[in-house]
Parts: structure tokens; sequence; C-alpha cells
């Protein structure tokens, strides 16, 4: 064969492919830096970069699983109008927003606990389980088949066999080795309802992308408490101890009152998805408002209908900031618009604070992070390095007013790919126990100076701002 010819062939392919999945991307309309980053990558790698465009480049959830969603989004919708019937007014101006995009209302009355030991997480998450009747819900990114993990395990089993009904989720990606060992063989064997969310594999990457991903952290026990945070299931004891990153760092919320029933529903309609059962919500019955009454409203977020609901949500907080804005991610980087939101904060006078690891057990994400830290500590943003460990509490505490907590990192990923909850607070009681738990953070960070931060070496910046580039893809 002419090899003149084969060359003229390769190239005409690549070309029609590239300007193919071009228009692809222009016409799917995602995020400008995102779109950009990706014509880049195509443009760049022959073949390989369109081969990976086609793999993560699209939000492919599955024909089955978006018809199942699609089935199910009536009966979520109807159930979510039952709920406004026990609305009050609150005076924040994030709520209004977050229902009508998300469909959760305010919901008044609750009693909400802050717990940032892992062992007092473990204690209250198995003792709430062996307290149940009916039934037992946990969703989570990360099961690890070690410490004390294994001592909610044995709370399930209990529970199954004096007739609760326990019903699990794990992340098919995130829990992937737990998936295959010895625990959640033995969980299935005693009649827990085990189940992969999002699975994958070679037939799943076909037809849905494998790195959309159930970031959530759910406990539910008899519609009478619940649980969200950023604590997966997995002793940080034992957990990646080789990433170089310390102990994981995290915390939890223990809710009782009438949003237990909404996060119980975000799990039912993530089980249905799952398994194909009928939506199944909670009826509320067992969630009795508390006559003291903090103000919680329930925001489960992904890629589905409203991907851009949470970022959303989240500029409206930031931009809504009058006096202070404190944060903690373990991840960030923060799109262009969120990086904006942020540099004008600390511009009109904004006390803007960020507190991350000084290690993170991703170096791209170390990288890109890092990128970003001139331009916030030049508009007078400050921004802290933990030093305990991997910080991984997601928090956003706003002029002492309202705090943001669950599993939303300060990422692309987060923002726009991952299913994930969080819970919007308006209480000045509660968000003054956060900034209590940031103050703890602080009190174990050291701050980057300025000046200082712009005597690194050269490749360190060249580094941070090329991996700065990837931060779309990240």
């Amino acid at each position: 064969m002419n090899p003149h010819l084969v060359s003229t062939t390769i190239l005409v392919t690549h070309w029609l492919i590239v300007v193919g999945l071009t228009l692809r991307v222009i016409t799917r309309r995602a995020p400008v830096g995102v779109s950009v980053a990706w014509i880049a990558v195509m443009f760049s790698v022959p073949f390989i970069g369109a081969a990976v465009y086609l793999l993560f480049g699209e939000k492919r959830l599955g024909r089955r699983r978006g018809a199942r969603t699609a089935s199910t989004m009536d009966a979520v919708m109807r159930w979510q109008a039952s709920l406004r019937q026990v609305r009050n007014e609150t005076a924040a101006p994030l709520d209004l927003l977050a229902e009508r995009v998300l469909g959760f209302p305010v919901q008044t009355g609750n009693d909400i606990e802050l717990l940032d030991d892992f062992n007092a997480i473990f204690d209250a998450i198995v003792a709430d389980i062996d307290s149940a009747r009916e039934t037992c819900h946990l969703s989570f990114y990360i099961w690890h088949e070690r410490g004390r993990t294994i001592d909610v395990a044995d709370a399930l089993v209990r529970a199954a066999r004096r007739g609760v009904q326990c019903r699990a989720l794990a992340d098919a990606m995130g829990s992937k080795q737990f998936l295959k060992g010895d625990l959640v063989r033995r969980l299935r064997q005693e009649g827990v309802q085990f189940r992969a969310a999002l699975p994958t594999g070679s037939l799943p990457t076909l037809f849905s992308r494998v790195d959309l991903r159930n970031h959530r952290k759910i406990v539910v026990v008899d519609d009478r408490v619940a649980y969200t945070g950023s604590q997966n299931l997995a002793d940080p004891r034992f957990f990646m101890q080789d990433s170089g990153a310390g102990e994981w760092v995290d915390a939890m919320i223990r809710v009782t009152g009438p949003a237990v029933a909404a996060l119980d529903g975000v799990f039912a309609f993530d089980w249905s998805v799952e398994t194909g059962d009928a939506f199944d919500p909670p009826t509320g019955s067992a969630c009795a408002a508390s006559t003291r009454g903090t103000a919680v409203q329930v925001a489960p977020s992904g890629p589905g209908s409203r991907p851009e609901a949470i970022h959303q949500l989240l500029l409206t907080a930031i931009y809504a900031a009058r006096h202070e804005l404190i944060m903690t991610t373990p991840y960030f980087v923060p799109d262009e618009s969120t990086l904006t939101a942020l540099l004008s904060a600390a511009l009109r006078g904004v006390n803007v604070t960020l507190i991350v690891p000084a290690y993170n057990n991703s170096l791209l994400v170390r990288y890109a992070s890092a990128a970003q830290y001139d331009d916030l500590l030049s508009a007078g943003a400050h921004v802290a390095l933990f030093k305990g460990g991997l910080l991984h509490t997601k928090s956003l505490a706003i002029d002492g007013e309202t705090s943001i907590f669950g599993s939303v990192n300060l990422d692309m990923r987060s923002l726009w790919l991952n299913s994930e909850i969080s819970l919007f607070v308006y209480d000045s009681g509660f968000t003054g126990r956060l900034r209590s738990l940031q103050k703890k953070y602080l009190d174990n960070s050291e701050y980057i100076d300025l000046d200082s931060w712009r005597q690194r070496p050269r490749w360190r910046q060249l580094t941070e701002n090329s991996f700065r580039l990837l931060g779309p893809l990240l």
C-alpha cells in the first residue's frame, strides 16, 4: 500500500473526527473553560484525545438509567410538594433559589449535632442502628473493610437478624475493593440488601461515563435520625495510609426532625434508580419537629436534569456574603466564575478564608489548587494550609448566620459531575459551632504569606500554572 496514501488517510480521518467532535462540543454548551479544554485535547493528541473525550467528555448515565430516572421524577416531585406543607418562611436569600432548582423546601424544627471525631461518628451511627426497629438506609462513596467499618457492619447484621429492613449503597468505583471482599458477602448473607451504585466494567463504559460517581454520604435510621457530611465508611487509621497526606479528617451532622425525611427521600431515589424498584418515599411520620427548631434545607445535586444547580447555589451564597466567608475543602479547583465570586467577595471587604490540606492525596489537584492562591492572596483573601492530616471536611460558613455542609468539594467534579448531598443550615447557633470547628482547623494550620509564596521556585510556578489549564478536566 502506498505509504503516502496511508498517511493522508490517517490525517484526513483525524481531522474529520476532530471537526465532528468539536461541533458536538460546541452544540452541547458545556461551560466555556471545559469546552475549550476538551477541544485542545482533541486537537493536540491525534485519535487518543478523541477517544478520551468519548469516554469522559459527556455526562452519559446510560439509557436504561436515564429512563429509570425520568420515570421516577414525577413521583419525586409529588413527594417534594408534600414537604412544603411544613415550610415556614426564613429570611435567608438562598432558600427560594434552592427550592426552585432542586425542589426541596426549607424545613424548620430540626435538631442538628455537629460531630468532628471519627470515633464519635462511628459510635453514634452504631448506637442508632442498634436502636432501629424498621429501617436502616446507608449510602457511601467509600466503604473500606477495616477498623470501625466492621462495627457498623456488625450493627447492620444485628439489625437484619431482628427483622429490620437494611439497605445499603456503595459507589462501584470508590468502594471497588470492598465490593469484592468478605465483609460485603457476609452482609448479604445476613439479609442486608447491598447494591453497587453506578456499576463499572467494559460493557457499562460503552454506554455511560465511568467517572460519574455517587459521592453522597447518608445514613437514615427509622426515618427518625439521619447523618450526612464528609465521613466515608472508612477508618482513617487504616485508610490510604500510603498516600503521604496523613489521616483523613472529617465531620458529620446528626439530624433529627423533618429534614430526616428529605434525606431518606434522596436515598430512596438513588435506590430506585439503581435497583429499578418503585420510588418509595418516607412518610415523615417519625420526624416530629422540635420546639427549638433549626431551619434546614436538603440539597442533592448531580449530573441529572439540573447539573448546574449546586454551582448556582454556591455562587449565590458567595455573592450574598457581607462580612465573612470561611471555607474548608480538600480539593480546591474552582471554575472561573467561582474564583471570580471569591475574588469579588475579598475585594469588597469580606473576610474570606480558605482552609485546605497542606498535603493532598492527588498530586494533580495539589498543583492545580496552588495555581489559584496568588490571585486569592492578592485580593486580600486568606489561605491556610492544614497540617493535621488530609482535611476532608467540606464546609462553608457565611456571615455567622448560614452554613453549607456536606459532600461537595470546591472543584468542578463535585460541582458538575458527581451526585452529592449538602445541607443548607439557616441558623446562627449551628453556624457558630461550625465556625468553632473551622477555628480548630485554623489553629492547626499555617497561613500562606503572599511575598513568601511568590518566592517559590520557577519550576513549581510553571508546573502549577500548567496543571491549572487542566482544571476543567480534573
